[in-house]
């Protein structure tokens, strides 16, 4: 049996006539009657009886009746369940965030559950060289990183370009408003990163460049941490401007770092050449439409 004639089955029992079930199908009244007899010589057993002028059911086509209920509204939920993920307004986000994360994210997060209340959500926070390890192996669809990396395996959206600033304790008196790197490189100062790593990697080749020896005496990915140790002098930090943004509330000051050379580039990846999920481009048009709109607050 297949589900079409689980169909006709149902018609036929509700009309109790061959015919008003025929037309209710908008099919002829003999291909349903053979259709009938080709579900009872299948099953071995009389499903419909002649009951004067209308049709009766026996006790094994009503155990039938019940299942062919159960199972068309199953593949109906399906089918609707099915449409609906691949339009977007159901499914699962699987989303990567670097360690820094994005100013507004949840206000984003909260936007596109306001818009899409069915999708659920899979967030992984990491350093940028991990989230791309795990897009590639699928653990997640999109991943907000920090450039450059070797990108050859992704597509990618360039989200935004932020500045670093030069963060001390609130205790201190050191500068105005902004820093240039030879200001700051005999300062102790704590990199928010580990070696090897996106955002150290950044600042060193910024000093390499400026012909500067910066004076590193931690390092710390955590974020939180890093601004309880400035906070306490232990020693001072470099962050992207991000971190700024995201934490008010610590007892430091910050100084923007004037040298062209060091600044932080943000993108969206996804793999190259795979079907990407209409979850995934709902949450990629909205994430670039709301970082467009805030840039033109801006300016």
């Amino acid at each position: 049996m297949d589900i079409r004639q689980l169909r006709y089955f149902i018609a036929i029992v509700e009309e109790r006539k061959i015919s008003a079930a025929a037309e209710r199908l908008h099919i002829s009244q003999p291909p349903l009657s053979q259709q009938l007899k080709t579900m009872e010589d299948e099953l071995g057993t009389k499903l419909i009886e002649r009951n004067g002028k209308y049709l009766g059911v026996t006790e094994a086509g009503k155990a039938l009746y019940k299942y062919a209920l159960q199972m068309t509204q199953l593949m109906e939920e399906a089918r609707m369940e099915v449409k609906e993920v691949g339009n977007g307004g159901s499914g699962r986000l699987t989303i990567g965030i670097n360690t820094f994360s994005v100013v507004g994210l949840p206000e984003l997060l909260h936007q596109y559950h306001k818009k899409y209340p069915k999708v659920t959500y899979k967030i992984h926070q990491n350093e940028s060289s991990h989230l791309c390890q795990l897009v590639r192996d699928r653990i997640v669809e999109l991943a907000i990183i920090r450039l450059p990396l070797g990108l050859d395996d992704f597509s990618t959206i360039h989200l935004y370009t932020e500045p670093f600033y030069f963060i001390t304790s609130n205790k201190k008196q050191l500068f105005n408003d902004q820093v240039m790197l030879a200001d700051i490189q005999n300062h102790p100062l704590i990199l928010p990163s580990t070696e090897g790593l996106g955002v150290y990697y950044m600042i060193m080749e910024a000093f390499s460049k400026a012909q500067l020896h910066p004076n590193i005496i931690a390092e710390c990915s955590d974020i939180s941490l890093l601004l309880d140790l400035v906070a306490c002098q232990l020693g001072d930090a470099i962050v992207p401007e991000t971190v700024i943004k995201q934490y008010k509330n610590y007892n430091i000051q910050a100084f923007k770092i004037t040298d062209t050379e060091i600044s932080a580039n943000t993108g969206l990846i996804w793999l190259k050449n795979h079907y990407l999920s209409k979850t995934a481009q709902n949450f990629t048009k909205l994430l670039t439409g709301y970082l467009q709109q805030n840039a033109d607050l801006q300016h």
